[in-house]
């Protein structure tokens, strides 16, 4: 008996792509995408129960690694507006959350500052007319293993990492999953709107946005690395012996979460791994995900969200054109 449990557990294991056994980070890596962007989750679009149980499965990692709440609660609810019939949708206006929690600095006075760390969590559900799929004909679950489960997949990668810190870092850092990101960044706008903490003790957004496609060069494009004191230098800096080749802009701030930070005059650095032809339709799918490639991405933002929150220097936003 003991001999058919042990053959089981290797099976299982060997499931696991060979590129995703190479280190731990890479596994967690994986079994997140792999839930996140699986059938059962329906492509997440926002009002549905896949959209609700992607957001419970970031809740309850949130609640695992010690994050405190807003309001007593992870979620922070809002509606959003969609055209009837997209994704076999009944109204118009549906209800869906961001989710988010956060670690109090260790630092007595800049614990009141706040970094924020996030990634969208939805998709386009079945895609379809009316939605953003790139195969409107094609009535099938849009997974989205790259956009965003990837992002998420990463996030909790690091919030893993930095729960391990015996000493936090100095300032306080969010971490939110943004739901509504597809219809035109409706949560991080919403958030942003909404904030928790005085908008002026927030200094620095990353976001992660399609961080699952590592290429064979090694690139993780970076925009809005400008946008705060000694970013560019920083974010080349960490770039050494991390086994990446980052791809850094000053500004080219792009079209995620991090836009909504930016166009209010907060810093926001956006990280992502390259477009491809899977993008927006039926195939972009957890077999082109590269797990080690997402944890070589996940502990180099993990490093810039730590230098980030220990900065000497006085955060400040800075304007690009």
């Amino acid at each position: 008996m003991k001999a058919l449990i042990y053959l089981f557990v290797c099976i299982l294991f060997l499931r696991v792509p060979l590129n995703a056994q190479n280190s731990v980070m890479s596994k967690t890596f994986y079994k997140h995408d792999k839930y996140l962007s699986s059938d059962q989750l329906e492509g997440r679009f926002p009002g549905t129960k896949g959209n609700n149980k992607a957001a419970a499965y970031i809740q309850k990692y949130f609640k695992k690694y010690g994050l405190k709440e807003f309001k007593d609660s992870y979620y922070q609810p809002f509606q959003l507006f969609v055209k009837e019939g997209i994704n076999k949708m009944k109204s118009d206006t549906v209800a869906t959350q961001n989710v988010l929690g956060y670690m109090e600095g260790s630092d007595p006075n800049l614990k009141n500052e706040f970094i924020v760390i996030g990634a969208h969590y939805d998709h386009w559900g079945w895609g379809g007319q009316g939605s953003g799929s790139k195969k409107k004909e094609a009535f099938a679950i849009h997974n989205g293993a790259d956009d965003n489960a990837s992002g998420v997949s990463a996030l909790l990668c690091i919030l893993e990492e930095i729960s391990k810190q015996k000493v936090k870092p100095k300032r306080s850092i969010i971490f939110i999953s943004f739901s509504g990101e597809e219809e035109g960044l409706l949560g991080s706008k919403y958030f942003v709107n909404h904030l928790p903490v005085p908008k002026e003790a927030v200094k620095v957004m990353l976001n992660m946005d399609m961080v699952g496609r590592l290429n064979e060069k090694k690139e993780l494009y970076i925009g809005g690395a400008g946008t705060f004191p000694g970013g560019v230098e920083l974010m080349k800096k960490l770039g050494e012996n991390s086994g990446l080749n980052p791809v850094v802009h000053a500004g080219d701030v792009g079209g995620s979460d991090h836009v909504s930070f930016y166009k209010e005059s907060i810093s926001a650095v956006g990280f992502h791994t390259g477009g491809h032809p899977q993008y927006h339709t039926p195939d972009d799918d957890i077999d082109l995900i590269n797990f080690e490639g997402g944890a070589l991405v996940a502990k180099y933002i993990y490093n810039a969200l730590t230098e980030i929150a220990n900065y000497n220097e006085n955060l400040l936003f800075i304007k690009q054109n």
